[in-house]
């Protein structure tokens, strides 16, 4: 299987939500509805075209989503007993052409951005409601996982 020439992967975890139960039904807070409306704004202004959206069956994952896009796949390989093998399954990491957004649930993001960083088994801490931009490309036959871009938000 031929690596892809370019792919683009955003990772982005859902905005606050309220503590409560069942944990799939948590629903956003004011402070992450706000949150989920500035990176909508961030990303309509950056993402690439034809993006392809994934999202957690959990509500604070479409309801993060809901401003940008409703053109969403929602995969349980990216739900909170997703792991990171499986999330980047359902993106299609490294394999596939153009640009996936996946929304989705800490630890698990953390642990895929510390393996794309070359960190496998390590965890980073993806703050609520930011996304972290990783792209693959073959460069002089070569293959290479840049980060693009962190952005918290309340940077936006």
């Amino acid at each position: 299987m031929s690596t892809a020439k370019g792919m683009d992967l955003i990772l982005w975890r859902h905005a606050e939500a309220e503590y409560s139960s069942p944990d799939e039904t948590r629903a956003l807070t004011e402070k992450g509805r706000d949150q989920a409306e500035r990176m909508a704004r961030w990303l309509t202004r950056n993402a690439p075209k034809d993006l392809k959206i994934i999202v957690s069956p959990a509500t604070r994952t479409r309801q993060t989503v809901a401003p940008f896009s409703s053109k969403i796949a929602i995969d349980p390989r990216v739900s909170t007993s997703g792991s990171p093998e499986s999330l980047l399954e359902a993106a299609g990491w490294p394999k596939t052409d153009g640009a996936v957004l996946v929304v989705g649930h800490q630890p698990t993001l953390g642990e895929v951005a510390a393996m794309l960083l070359g960190q496998a088994g390590a965890e980073m801490s993806v703050k609520k409601g930011s996304i972290w931009w990783f792209r693959v490309r073959e460069r002089h036959g070569v293959r290479e996982t840049i980060l693009k871009a962190v952005v918290p938000a309340e940077l936006t």
